[in-house]
């Protein structure tokens, strides 16, 4: 039985090897290869049989067989005896001579069996090929090969042989005339020489240890004279190739006496064929075992040959390495190999050849010769150990080279050199600074030579490699300790080392580490005569300024902040403590911030607090004072740096703040003004803020050097006693005069105010305006364009100054604030992304200019201070540039918040030009520039709020209508003059709301002004808020009236400008408040569709609400009362009938949405709004599909061309359109927004979307107009009688979907709704019978607490849906099924009980269903049956849920991700009903929603544990597997065979009487023939693993 089963399957795989598909095949072999480790001895026979069976079958497919038995006779080489040893043996030798023609795949393969079987008997082998060896007659090219190899794949078996073989093989070379057979010949004696070689080498270990190498010399030299003499010479690159690859192994089998009379011309003809092959690595292979074995001869023929061999050597190891190609690579590796021969034997003769060529003219000679160097260094240590001077010597010439090739090269041979004690020696020095030098090169900078050929630069940077090397040389090789301590100290202060103090900090700091731990308490640095070295002080200073950039240079703020750390001692005893608890807590903050968030002003200010706190610690005057010294001393060296240089000059304040000697001082602040840059304007800042700082502890000094240097020649034009200056021109002394005034400002700011005070006077402002004038400054600059930052720091100075006694005179105020304004209000704005720069200066500059004005309104904080300060302004407030009008609001803006800020009224008095300054302010919120009327709505809040506080209220009031500008505001940003105007409208009536009547009329006339304003927007924005005022306010206008309206009235005849036409609205509002219904239906009988005269005229009856509500219920009853289509047959030839709309609920439903368009109609509709809702939502139903009349079709063809209003007469598209404006105005514009976003309205315009929009709105409407609901449900169950079905299908919809809020529960009206869907269950059309169970499922999202109440109602509906025979499409079970499975987990268990078979049975037939959804619901369905009883699952539930298994996991491979998510759902709550623990976690470890599944792994856990705890399933679970071999899933076809492979592969042996093999085996055999070959695949893997019953 066993025997005929395996034969039956191997015979069942070996017919299927034939498959087309390569990937097919492949299973094919693995399933051989899977029979083969069960059953090894028939596998191998099957296929023995199978091959001598089938002598037509193709070699591809032979080839396939041979491999699966080399496979199973290579792992079971020890279980197979002779006689199936000698079959498999006979066999592959068959298969492999039976064509004498090349055929390589098919006899490689059989002649890899044969080494296979070789391994363990090497004598039968050798038997079979020793008899196709035959004397005189040349053999098949494999059998040379296959002895060959397995004289390669046991040695000792085989060389015993080799005397016979070459005796044999020998006399056939000269007889061997095709290339093919001289190259498989080459191939046999390079293998017979390394198998010998092999053996010789293990002669302890070999059978027979008496074997010597003599034994074979006359052998290999009578080959090697064939070989040499003549094969080498032949023209086939191939042949010479095998040849010289024979070559290298065999020469270390010749005689010594014929090696050394064979190498003048062995080697040149070696070396020859580096010009006549591409691929070399063979080449230099062979060259490197020849030279071994002369060596190993002690040859000197050598010798002579060496310039030669040295030559191409070096040619070879500069031929560019290409990382994509494998053979160069190892070609360069074998040419090393050479190298280190030749360096061993004849280092100086290397050296003689090498070092020269250090100078090469070529970039490839010279990152070559370093290359070989470099190996030479590592690999002939010994050897080079005296050479040591002159190599150190020669590389002084390298170190000079710019190539970045050379560079790299160079790199790595100082790393080599680091590592045997080059370095060590004298003039190892300058190759540590050449390596720190490479280290600060820029990355970004550096240069990449391409080669002549234009290969790729290398990947990793000279900069990368020397960081790298630094840091590996100074961390791992111990004899560089003392080599780099201190001496890379040298590198940290000097400039042109910056770009590597990132890793010279890192490399010094685990220097020093190393040093404390061999010494603790000692000092690091030891200065003894050392003079070279930095000092403490010039370490501190270097260390502490790089870190103001502490992310530059990869991150060396962190290492510059650790190296101090280390150094505390060194830097001042007294320092350890104190540094142990600020350096961590800086590194800490820079660990929180990334580079580009970190606040850079707060990163220095910490940086100040630590030099503050070093300072007090310190506690040394004299120590103070050097530090001073060399900070100053290192300025210049930051003037490529600016803001390192900025934040060193306020080093130098900090510190001069701590010294005491004021001799120190002075004079250091005297250095610093007569050296500083003053032409680089980035400078001035850090200067000023040193003087700033220095002044908090000597205000004296400060102000006496400030004082001198005014006085100094290098304000006036000429020479004076600073020679400095003596050249100057005088723009760089205006720049010097700048920078002094910002020093005058910084002291004036951070001095203690008592000492500023009393000095102000004498020392400060005397020397301002002595010396110094405003307009100087600003005069000087360009007046269109920001290019310095004078004009700042000129506003700053007088900023500072201003708040000072005695007051300006009102005249010089005057001109220096229209001198500023003149010089910052009309710069131009650069283009974006032109100059990056000039954005911070601007800002800054403006900022400046505020801060100014604003000091100047502090000065007289009154009504008419705050006049004259507008008065400045206006003239930019009504410029025709927008950029000053921006500017100019926003200036204005801050100076009304500021006089808001400080107001105080001591007393009850008018704000008596608040109507002009409104007047002036409020046109600009219509600005054309968004920013403006941002601007503009800030200045009329701030007004308001200023004359409430004259009005006497508190300045923490807050009034509601003035605060709504705020809200007002934010629909400001966006330029749509809709928008526009209606914010103007809704802020001319808060304005109206707080203006004191006094200043009405002063604001009217401001406004009328504002008609003729330029800008358009401004000019309509007047108008509108004039009418407004008008409307509101008029009757305290009684004089006035016929005045004001007769100006309205011309403009209104005179242009047709839309807010001057605004007033015909009132006639026809007065008139429809007399005559209504016949004023709608006079307009109702216009043309559809409306032009835009008649839809002003129907917006114009939304004026007064009661009017309002009149013409809406007029056009309701007028959109109802018709029929909403007549049907009709399409237009000539189509015989299918459609829907013309009806003309007068057309009209109707264009009117509503043109009168509630407007505002005013808001109460209107809130008071109709059920009614409105109803009749819009069910119009929208009952015109899907609908088309216009044929006029109106027309009309709309030739409406581009006509002035007609833009709204859309398509009839479903209208009616969707007014549903919207009726909610906005309704208050609901939540509602409209959400059903926007979900995408509704589109929706609920189609006929297949209709129900999803429905609901849409629904759930917008439960959200956000909940307590509208009870009268909208009432207004739409009337709908339920409609003889429209589509009407009923709306409004079932829409109900239904109410169900799914709780706020049906809470309005009290869940019982209503249920009864009435209940009701409807029985309704003749199934989609309404559908969204009838859809709502009563949403119970158990809406109400879940109540689904209990309810239980058997529920459950007793949502089964009839599921045996509702009268939907041919299902759609009302796959709506039962979904609802099911939300109410499962809320109703009563005895409830449920009651239909949990009848469930599990209704639906199991949709787990296979064509249709994705019907799969999915139906699986969701399960799961949730299953969850549902957990812990109390009855038997017969259980047989539902062990029959379901098989569905559900082969479906996780469903071609649908809903419908393998599913089942991801339902095994995990299947698996607790299973009662095996291991198997739950298993399904809940694999089948976690969201993650990716690796189904083989999953399925192959799975079927381990069911086999383990259900082995009696194994029948069930396989018969039912084989119905999903016929599925029309690829993937699910494809699963099914796994299943079953897996079951069996876990199952014991004994349950295979379970399984009817013969039925599986069929089948299986049906899916080898299956078009998909993943199906193919799989079919054949089971197939391997079914050996187990056998």
């Amino acid at each position: 039985m066993t025997r005929s089963y395996v034969q039956k399957l191997s015979t069942i795989l070996l017919d299927a090897i034939t498959d087309k598909d390569p990937l097919v095949q492949e299973q094919v072999c693995s399933a051989l290869c899977a029979l083969g480790e069960s059953q090894p001895e028939e596998a191998l026979r099957a296929c023995e049989e199978h091959l001598r069976l089938h002598e037509k079958l193709a070699h591809p497919y032979r080839t396939m067989i041979l491999r699966a038995m080399e496979t199973v006779v290579s792992n079971h080489i020890s279980e197979l005896d002779k006689d199936m040893a000698r079959a498999v043996i006979l066999l592959a030798s068959s298969e492999m001579t039976k064509a004498k023609d090349l055929v390589w795949d098919w006899q490689q393969a059989a002649s890899n069996v044969l080494v296979a079987v070789g391994k363990q008997f090497i004598g039968t082998v050798m038997e079979e090929m020793l008899s196709k060896l035959q004397p005189g007659a040349l053999p098949h090219y494999f059998v040379v090969r296959t002895l060959a190899n397995l004289s390669v794949c046991n040695a000792f078996g085989m060389v015993p042989f080799l005397t016979s073989i070459l005796n044999t093989m020998l006399p056939m070379l000269g007889a061997a005339k095709h290339d093919a057979t001289r190259e498989v010949l080459c191939y046999a004696l390079q293998h017979f020489s390394e198998g010998t070689l092999e053996y010789l080498a293990n002669l302890d270990q070999a059978p027979d240890p008496t074997v010597r190498k003599d034994a074979f010399a006359s052998h290999m030299s009578s080959a090697y004279d064939i070989l040499f003499q003549q094969w080498l010479q032949s023209r086939e690159a191939k042949l010479r190739l095998a040849v010289v690859q024979a070559l290298g192994p065999m020469s270390n089998l010749l005689p010594s006496e014929k090696l050394e009379e064979q190498l003048p011309k062995l080697l040149p003809g070696v070396l020859a064929l580096y010009k006549r092959h591409a691929e070399t690595c063979h080449v230099s292979k062979s060259l490197g075992q020849i030279l071994e074995a002369a060596v190993s001869v002690g040859s000197r023929t050598l010798d002579v040959q060496l310039d030669s061999l040295l030559a191409a050597l070096h040619a070879q190891i500069c031929v560019p390495v290409e990382s994509s190609s494998p053979l160069v690579m190892s070609n360069q590796k074998e040419v090393l190999r050479c190298f280190t021969v030749l360096a061993r034997c004849s280092p100086d003769r290397l050296l003689a050849f090498l070092l020269p060529r250090l100078d090469s003219s070529t970039e490839r000679s010279r990152v070559g010769t370093l290359h070989v160097l470099r190996h030479a260094i590592n690999s002939a240590a010994a050897q080079m150990e005296v050479k040591k001077p002159f190599i150190l010597s020669a590389m002084r010439l390298p170190l000079l080279d710019s190539n970045s090739k050379v560079k790299r090269a160079v790199v790595q041979v100082i790393s080599a050199m680091a590592h045997h004690g080059y370095l060590e020696q004298p003039g190892g020095e300058a190759l540590v600074e050449y390596l720190v030098q490479q280290c600060a090169l820029p990355p970004e900078a550096e240069p990449q030579t391409a080669g002549p050929s234009g290969e790729e630069p290398p990947a990793d940077s000279v900069h990368a490699v020397s960081v790298r090397t630094l840091y590996l040389v100074s961390t791992t090789v111990d004899r560089m300790s003392d080599v780099l301590w201190p001496y890379l100290l040298e590198f940290v202060t000097p400039v042109r080392f910056t770009g590597a103090l990132t890793p010279l900090c890192r490399s010094l700091m685990h220097l020093a580490q190393k040093r404390q731990e061999a010494a603790p308490g000692a000092l690091l640095i030891q200065y003894d005569g050392n003079v070279t070295l930095p000092s403490p002080y010039a370490i501190a200073t270097r260390l502490l300024a790089v870190s103001s950039s502490p992310y530059q240079g990869d991150g060396r703020g962190a290492a510059s902040l650790g190296l101090l750390n280390v150094l505390h001692r060194d830097i001042h005893p007294s320092l350890g403590p104190r540094w142990a608890t600020t350096i961590p807590l800086l590194l800490e903050y820079l660990d929180e911030h990334a580079a580009d968030a970190l606040p850079q002003k707060e990163w220095e200010e910490k940086l100040l607090a630590f030099l503050r706190d070093t300072l007090a610690a310190v506690s040394d005057n004299t120590w103070v004072c050097q530090l001073s010294l060399e900070m100053c001393k290192q300025l210049p060296c930051y003037n490529g740096a600016p803001q390192e240089k900025n934040f060193l000059y306020r080093c130098v304040g900090t510190t001069l703040g701590a010294a005491s000697r004021k001799d120190v001082v002075k004079k250091h602040l005297r250095e610093l003004l007569e050296t500083a840059r003053y032409q680089e304007e980035a400078e001035h800042e850090g200067l000023a803020c040193c003087f700033g700082i220095c002044a908090i502890s000597h205000l004296d000094d400060t102000l006496t050097q400030l004082e001198d240097f005014v006085r100094s020649d290098v304000f006036r034009k000429s020479t004076g006693i600073f020679n400095i200056f003596k050249d100057r021109s005088e723009v760089e002394a205006e720049k010097a005069k700048g920078a002094l005034m910002l020093c005058y400002g910084h002291v004036a700011a951070r001095a203690p105010r008592e000492l500023v005070l009393a000095r102000a006077e004498a020392d400060i402002l005397r020397n301002v305006f002595q010396c110094f004038s405003t307009k100087e400054f600003i005069r000087a600059e360009p007046p269109d364009s920001l290019r310095s930052p004078i004009r700042k720091k000129a506003m700053l100075a007088c900023t500072y100054l201003v708040p000072l006694e005695p007051a300006l005179e009102e005249q010089v105020r005057a001109d220096m604030v229209h001198g500023c304004l003149q010089s910052v209000m009309a710069v131009l704005t650069e283009p974006e992304g032109d100059d990056d720069r000039q954005e911070p200066l601007y800002l800054d500059t403006m900022q400046a200019l505020e801060d100014l004005l604003t000091s100047l309104l502090q000065r007289d904080l009154t009504p008419q201070g705050l006049q004259v300060m507008v008065e400045h302004l206006s003239p930019w407030i009504k410029s025709p540039r927008g950029h000053e009008r921006v500017r100019a609001l926003g200036l204005s803006a801050c100076l009304l918040q500021h006089f808001l800020e400080h107001l105080h009224v001591s007393a009850l008095v008018p704000f008596h030009n608040l109507g002009l300054l409104i007047g002036l302010f409020s046109p600009r919120c219509a600005d054309l520039w968004p920013a403006t009327r941002q601007e503009a709505v800030s200045c009329v809040h701030s007004l308001l709020y200023l004359q409430l506080g004259y009005e006497g209220f508190a300045r923490d009031y807050r009034d509601t209508a003035v605060e709504r500008l705020l809200v007002l505001k934010g629909g400001l940003v966006h330029s749509d003059p809709a928008t526009l105007f209606h914010t103007c409208h809704s802020i001319a009536q808060i304005i109206a709301k707080r203006l004191p009547p006094n200043q009405l009329i002063s604001l009217l006339l401001t406004l009328f002004e504002g008609l003729g304003d330029t800008d358009k927007n401004c000019s309509r924005a007047a108008s509108v808020m004039i009418n407004c005022l008008l409307k509101e306010r008029g009757h305290l206008l009684q004089e006035k009236v016929p005045e004001i309206v007769s100006v309205l009235r011309s403009k209104l005849q005179e242009t047709g400008e839309e807010h001057v036409r605004q007033a015909t609205q009132n006639s026809v509002s007065l008139l429809a408040s007399q005559h209504c219904e016949a004023v709608v239906s006079s307009l109702l009988g216009s043309p559809l569709p409306f032009d835009s005269h008649t839809c002003i005229l129907w917006r114009a009856l939304a004026v007064e609400p009661s009017l309002t509500a009149q013409v809406l219920e007029l056009l309701l009853q007028k959109m109802s009362r018709d029929v909403p289509f007549k049907e009709s047959r399409a237009f000539l030839l189509s015989s299918c009938p459609g829907r013309v709309a009806t003309l007068l609920p057309l009209a109707a439903t264009c009117a509503l949405s043109e009168v509630m368009s407007v505002p005013a109609s808001a109460p209107a509709v809130l008071e109709l709004y059920p009614q409105l809702f109803a009749a819009l939502l069910l119009r929208v139903s009952c015109t899907l599909g609908v088309q216009l009349p044929r006029t109106l079709q027309a009309k709309e063809r030739r409406a581009p061309g006509l002035a007609l209003a833009s709204r859309n007469l398509d009839p479903c598209s209208s009616a969707a359109e007014t549903l919207q404006v009726m909610l906005l105005r309704g208050g609901s514009e939540d509602v409209v927004q959400y059903v926007e976003r979900e995408g509704g309205w589109e929706s609920l315009r189609t006929s297949t979307g209709h129900e999803e929009g429905v609901a849409r709105l629904a759930s917008a409407m439960v959200k956000f107009a909940g307590p509208r609901l009870p009268l909208v449900m009432k207004a739409l169950l009337g709908a339920h009688s409609s003889v429209y079905e589509v009407q009923r299908v709306t409004s079932t919809a829409f109900l239904a979907e109410l169900l799914n809020s709780n706020v049906v529960k809470d309005l009290m009206l869940l019982e209503s709704l249920l009864d009435n869907l209940a009701a409807r269950q029985k309704d003749a059309c199934a989609s309404v019978r559908r969204l009838v169970l859809r709502g009563l499922a949403n119970i158990a999202s809406g109400s879940p607490d109540k689904v209990r109440a309810h239980g058997a109602q529920l459950l007793t509906s949502m089964i009839s849906g599921l045996d509702d025979g009268d939907d041919p499409q299902s759609l009302v079970a796959l709506e039962a099924m979904l609802g099911l499975a939300k109410l499962l987990g809320l109703v009563e268990p005895w409830d449920l009980r009651s239909v949990l078979l009848h469930v599990a049975v209704r639906i199991r037939p949709f787990f296979d269903s064509e249709k994705v959804d019907f799969r999915s619901a139906s699986i969701c369905l399960f799961g949730h049956l299953n969850k549902a009883c957990h812990g109390n699952c009855e038997d017969i539930f259980l047989e539902q849920v062990i029959g379901g298994l098989v569905p559900l996991l082969l479906h996780l491979q469903d071609p649908q991700a809903s419908v393998a998510g599913a089942c991801k759902f339902a095994l995990r709550m299947c698996g607790p009903n299973l009662e095996r623990e291991d198997l739950a976690e298993a399904f809940q470890k694999h089948l976690q929603e969201g993650r990716g599944l690796h189904f083989g792994e999953f399925l192959n856990t799975t079927c381990k544990h069911l086999m383990r705890h259900f082995p009696d399933l194994l029948g069930r679970l396989v018969s039912t597997s084989l119905f999903y071999f016929k599925s029309s899933w690829e993937d699910v076809r494809a699963a099914a065979p796994m299943l079953t492979g897996f079951l069996v592969l876990h199952v014991e042996p004994e349950q295979r009487q379970q399984v009817d093999l013969e039925q599986l085996l069929t089948a299986l055999q049906l899916l080898l023939k299956d078009p998909a070959p993943a199906v193919r695949m799989k079919a054949a893997e089971t197939l391997g693993r079914l050996v187990k019953f056998a």
